[in-house]
């Protein structure tokens, strides 16, 4: 029988050790391991898929830009006639604007007036942009200053040649690939489908928004940072809302959302102490690994599978959820959409205060950053740390990243941040 003095040696979340625990990266690695992206295509029109996943490499059917084309206002010359004399006189036999040709030939001794974007005409190699030519009269025109062949001038495949590869199979397409594709014409893509990701919380105590809150009772918030962190992934969301504490009820909620989703996230039910029956009720629907993390907030993760779907179990307590789904499920998410594991964004900053730490966890600090003139990034706290202090991730655009072997910041010292998504 357990005296009551050994409750006092048993590993609990303040513990900075703990026997069995996994490091945050090896569980990060763990479950890409265990993971499939998503392969169904979709073909949408140019403009719907922004921001979606491209299902095959686009390969250009047309040099970009189409033609030679002068890259200035100015005077389209021979090359040749800049060598022959150091402020040549050439006569002026023409006017060109983007969108015309120029139906003869400009032979030594002449240039035409050119626009930015207009076609080269046939003889002319090289453009004087206009402040470096003078014109004399009507007809007649005196380039100034030194010049080099080929210069001012925009060539036919320069910034695609025909054929070659544009946009690479697994990107996420961004405004600017949008306008690539449309330069090419190309009016419709092919894109995977975005993963279906199902989401409820768990417990007795939870009400949702419009409820009566009864003694003991607190509103769902959970639910709604999932919702906010979710959205900003471009997933398809199905809110399945807050499910009872009761065996059968549960069971009907993981098995009804495996049936229609990638993804299960939930929050709550996870750690030591929560009813037995949300652990046992994964167990039997499907192969479930229930992890300590050595991090804080965040100690408690469940990982596993119902049949095809992936599932995470996050903590309850509020920052937890929000700090596990950015290291566990957000990469998570994004392995699954396009087959790519992406480091995420760190910066350095320099700590305006001194943060106490011990070796053993991974922590991650809410902080406020901030660039300053000169470009140098410095980081503080928010203030109060506790996992159940929502204000911390309201307030914060960072967390500070202070690895397991990290003893404590000294005022002054670099440390490294992670941005928020919305950053």
């Amino acid at each position: 029988m357990m005296k009551p003095s050994d409750r006092f040696k048993q590993p609990s979340c303040a513990d900075d050790h703990e026997p069995g625990a996994r490091r945050v990266d090896a569980a990060r690695n763990d479950i890409l391991e265990h993971l499939h992206p998503v392969r169904g295509i979709e073909k949408h029109a140019l403009r719907d898929a922004l921001n979606r996943v491209l299902a095959a490499d686009i390969l250009s059917p047309a040099n970009v830009p189409g033609h030679d084309n002068s890259a200035m206002d100015g005077y389209a010359v021979r090359g040749t006639d800049l060598d022959e004399n150091e402020r040549p006189h050439l006569r002026l036999i023409g006017n060109l604007h983007a969108g015309q040709r120029f139906d003869g030939e400009c032979r030594p001794g002449e240039c035409i007036r050119i626009m930015t974007g207009a076609p080269m005409p046939a003889g002319a190699d090289t453009v004087i942009m206009q402040e470096q030519a003078r014109v004399i009269d009507a007809t007649t025109v005196e380039i100034v200053g030194r010049h080099r062949h080929g210069e001012n001038v925009r060539l036919a495949g320069e910034d695609i040649a025909r054929g070659a590869a544009v946009l690479e199979r697994g990107r996420r397409l961004t405004p600017a690939d949008i306008g690539i594709l449309a330069s090419l014409g190309i009016a419709e893509v092919g894109v995977f489908r975005r993963p279906r990701v199902a989401f409820f919380s768990t417990g007795d105590e939870l009400r949702s928004l419009g409820e009566t809150l009864n003694e003991g009772d607190v509103f769902d918030s959970n639910r709604y940072s999932l919702y906010g962190m979710l959205k900003q992934l471009d997933v398809e969301l199905l809110d399945l809302g807050v499910i009872r504490d009761d065996p059968s009820r549960l069971r009907e909620a993981f098995s009804s959302a495996a049936a229609i989703a990638d993804v299960i996230v939930t929050s709550g039910g996870v750690s030591v102490g929560e009813a037995d029956f949300t652990r046992e009720t994964l167990e039997a629907l499907g192969t479930m690994n229930f992890w300590k993390i050595l991090m804080k907030p965040g100690r408690p993760l469940s990982f596993g599978h119902i049949g095809d779907t992936a599932f995470f179990g996050l903590p309850g307590n509020p920052v937890a959820v929000m700090v596990t789904f950015y290291q566990f499920v957000q990469p998570a998410l994004r392995y699954l959409a396009s087959g790519r594991t992406e480091a995420p964004l760190t910066l350095l900053a320099r700590s305006t205060q001194a943060i106490r730490k011990r070796p053993g966890r991974y922590e991650f600090p809410r902080g406020i950053f901030h660039i300053d003139d000169n470009g140098e990034a410095s980081v503080a706290t928010t203030g109060q740390q506790g996992s159940g202090i929502l204000t911390s991730m309201s307030r914060g655009n960072c967390f500070i990243l202070l690895p397991e072997d990290n003893a404590g910041v000294e005022a002054g010292e670099q440390v490294s941040i992670q941005p928020f998504a919305s950053y």
